[in-house]
């Protein structure tokens, strides 16, 4: 009897531990199965700390956002046109999933060799039945209060609504619970559900987050960074307006295209609507706008200083170019101003351009040092495309087609002269296909001679990488069955700090977070739904009303904040055509948004995805071990690029066989 006695005081000891803990964290705990294992479930609401707990139990389960590219819960970046590495793919050793997903070895039956990453259906409908089962509780602990039922609803609504939200994107239409609580040990014919249409998904996805907004705080303090606010329900919001109003999923020739044939089989409905309707657009630009009328958020900014460069000179296509910042690019330092937020040096909690984002150590121990050279202790292994790389603008705003015309821009020769800007250096003798460049093509891209700082440690510092044949972190300067150098010849270096160094005395790294949505994408999503619009619409987005059209200067004085901040002039008078804009929009998220996820997304939405994959991938010529054979834009010559396809199926991850066959009722994602 004492035993027992003994055992159920340490257990309750145990959970008291566990609560304070979980309350008092960032980081917090899933308890959700030592209630499981070692009490009724009822224990979990006999008062709200415990319920909360549960909740926040619930929110552990999603994966971190910024595991993208390594055990991806995503396809991610590796399954587009901006980045690849030189794994082959395949076999038991790989984690790139996104290749695997590239490379059509995603199927039904398989999620990738190394582990279930991939695979987070069955996740995500645990997650909802976890917030199904508070929300239908949220009455029962004895010392609730109303402000304490509000915090709760309002949080396990959101991460309700973010389960869809995964379920959506990734996916496709979803099995809408409601607030069901599915029981178990039911009889196989009470599991059989038939999935949503992709309207009724996302209508009910964003009525959750509709429903979270009104209940969350508006914003949250430096403690608590990382769980969302009302501007996080709002902005997801904005996001799946878009994406709704979007060619692939609002009719014409390329819903048809994808989704023409696909009807739900116990009715014959399309699951994607094959009729165009352009108020989607009116509610996309509105549901943007109304995050930029909360006046919370801006773009980051870090003021000039005597380390700022000069603005480029003789820029006449922008009058407003050389005017003060918000209003210009003058006053502001664009190297310092996009990178910060990225690198650690700006403080994430209180950075006005992150509506949503988390501290993670992802960005640090495989993003930074799959990037850093092999010779620091990195991997080199990132790459960056040559596409990418040649939609960077010149640092007067032209492409590199039109600087080319004057020798601004030019692929023959070397650099003559070193430059230090912004606390980045860079050397003499660099390519010229590399210099003149905008200020964000620095801030992210690792390229041939470029340096490596790694100020933390002692020694090696300033290191320039050498990605030629052979050369200290190139191909064949490093063990022969290593993959680590950049086939492309290029890398990430959008997360690397100038202190983050991986070996040598003192080495150390940055603390990281990783911007889920920030306020950047806010912009361009209202400037692209605008430009979609060739009528005004009066439209409801929660409860406020808006009336949109195609207006012109909102249109440059969204889009223009985002170039300006850049260190680039806004939109030309002759880029003010509808189908201009758009090019220019499609340029600007494919380098504002590199590697954060936005890439796979946008070019299937746009309808793009068969064209843009079907370029092939081209970087320098790893194989070249001097300047005048490695400086040549080649196609890698690795099975992970010779083996990716091109398939309308692509659109989504499949769902898994074990649930396809659970539920009869159940249509797979078209193609598989």
């Amino acid at each position: 009897m004492r035993t027992s006695i003994i055992k159920r005081i340490a257990k309750a000891v145990l959970i008291v531990q566990l609560l304070v803990m979980a309350i008092s964290c960032k980081d917090y705990l899933n308890i959700d199965n030592y209630f499981d294992d070692e009490f009724n479930i009822d224990s979990v609401f006999s008062n709200v700390r415990y319920m909360e707990a549960y909740m926040w139990g619930a929110a552990t389960m999603f994966p971190d956002e910024s595991n993208t590219i390594r055990y991806g819960y995503t396809p991610g970046p590796m399954a587009t046109d901006e980045a690849i590495n030189g794994l082959t793919g395949g076999g038991s050793s790989n984690v790139y999933f996104g290749m695997d997903f590239a490379n059509g070895r995603i199927t039904p039956d398989f999620f990738g060799d190394a582990g279930p990453n991939l695979n987070q259906w069955g996740n995500y409908y645990k997650i909802i039945r976890k917030c199904n089962f508070i929300l239908q509780n949220l009455d029962r602990p004895a010392d609730m209060t109303n402000m304490d039922r509000a915090r709760l609803e309002g949080y396990t609504r959101f991460i309700r609504a973010y389960a869809y939200y995964n379920i959506l994107v990734d996916y496709g239409p979803a099995i809408l619970l409601g607030d069901e609580v599915v029981n178990t040990n039911e009889p196989i014919e009470y599991y059989d559900r038939t999935r949503a249409t992709y309207d009724e998904t996302m209508d009910y996805t964003c009525a959750e987050f509709e429903k979270a907004a009104l209940l969350l705080p508006a914003e949250s303090n430096i403690l608590d960074f990382g769980r969302p606010t009302k501007g996080a329900a709002m902005a997801l919001v904005a996001r799946l307006r878009l994406i709704h109003a979007s060619p692939l999923f609002n009719g014409g020739p390329v819903a048809a295209s994808y989704f023409g044939n696909w009807r739900r089989k116990t009715d014959n409905v399309h699951y994607v609507s094959q009729q165009y309707d352009e108020k989607r657009w009116a509610i996309a630009a509105a549901a943007a706008k109304r995050v930029m009328d909360l006046g919370q958020y801006k773009l980051h900014t870090v003021l000039a200083d005597d380390r700022t460069p000069t603005l480029p000179d003789g820029v006449t296509s922008d009058p407003n170019f050389y005017g003060a910042y918000p209003n210009g690019a003058s006053g502001i330092d664009a190297f310092k101003s996009y990178s910060d937020m990225f690198t650690g040096e700006a403080i994430a909690a209180i950075n006005p351009e992150l509506i949503w984002g988390r501290k993670t150590s992802y960005l640090v121990t495989t993003i930074s040092q799959g990037s850093m050279p092999p010779s620091l202790g990195g991997w080199g292994r990132f790459c960056v495309t040559q596409k990418v790389v040649d939609a960077y603008l010149m640092d007067d705003g032209r492409t590199k087609e039109e600087a080319a015309t004057d020798g601004y821009y030019s692929e023959t020769g070397f650099t003559t002269q070193p430059r230090n800007f912004s606390g980045y250096p860079l050397n003499s003798g660099v390519y010229n296909m590399y210099a003149n460049r905008e200020m964000r093509f620095y801030a992210s891209i690792g390229f041939n001679e470029a340096v490596w700082q790694a100020a933390s440690s002692q020694s090696p510092t300033n290191h320039t990488a050498k990605y030629y044949y052979q050369d200290v972190d190139g191909r064949g300067g490093v063990t022969a069955a290593s993959p680590n150098y950049p086939i492309t010849g290029y890398v990430i270096k959008k997360y690397n700090h100038a202190m983050d160094a991986f070996q040598g005395t003192g080495a150390r790294h940055m603390e990281k977070a990783y911007p889920i949505i920030r306020y950047a994408e806010i912009l361009l999503s209202y400037a692209e739904a605008l430009n979609n619009l060739t009528g005004s619409h009066s439209v409801q987005v929660g409860e406020e009303q808006y009336t949109v059209s195609r207006n012109v200067e909102e249109i440059k004085t969204a889009f223009n904040l985002v170039r300006y901040r850049a260190g680039l002039p806004g939109l030309a008078a002759n880029q003010l055509a509808t189908a201009d804009i758009q090019k220019q929009i499609e340029r600007e998220r494919m380098v504002e948004f590199l590697y954060e996820n936005r890439r796979f997304y946008d070019v299937r939405r746009w309808g793009i995805y068969e064209q843009t994959e079907r370029e092939p991938i081209r970087g320098m010529n790893p194989d070249g071990a001097t300047k005048e054979t490695y400086y040549q834009r080649v196609i890698p010559g690795t099975s992970s690029f010779l083996k990716r396809e091109v398939n309308k199926r692509s659109v989504w991850v499949p769902i898994p066989r074990a649930e396809m066959r659970r539920l009869p009722s159940l249509d797979q994602n078209p193609g598989y």
